[in-house]
């Protein structure tokens, strides 16, 4: 699914034209990513948490020549599943005989 996608599925579910959804959408996303920017775990409780993390600096491969490569230390976000989203992803999987 596409940010559009979601956009549009918003405008028709609630009723909404695609400006208004759009600005939702989007408000959403930049509340989220603020929260991030400033170290802030988000948790949406039946769907999963994103929160960041620190990566230390290491030495790295360059895959095509085998020359080793400093790889800056780096933050990233991470994101773990809630226990209500992990359930109904795994529900129409079936036990092996």
């Amino acid at each position: 699914m596409t940010k559009g996608e979601l956009i549009e599925i918003i405008a028709q579910r609630d009723g909404f034209n695609l400006k208004k959804a759009e600005s939702v959408v989007n408000t959403i996303f930049e509340t989220m990513s603020d929260a991030l920017i400033n170290d802030t775990r988000v948790e949406i409780r039946g769907f999963g948490s994103f929160e960041v993390r620190q990566y230390d600096a290491y030495q790295g491969r360059n895959p095509k020549t085998g020359e080793e490569v400093p790889v800056r230390s780096k933050r990233a976000p991470f994101f773990k599943t809630g226990k209500e989203l992990r359930e109904r992803v795994n529900r129409n999987i079936k036990s092996p005989p």
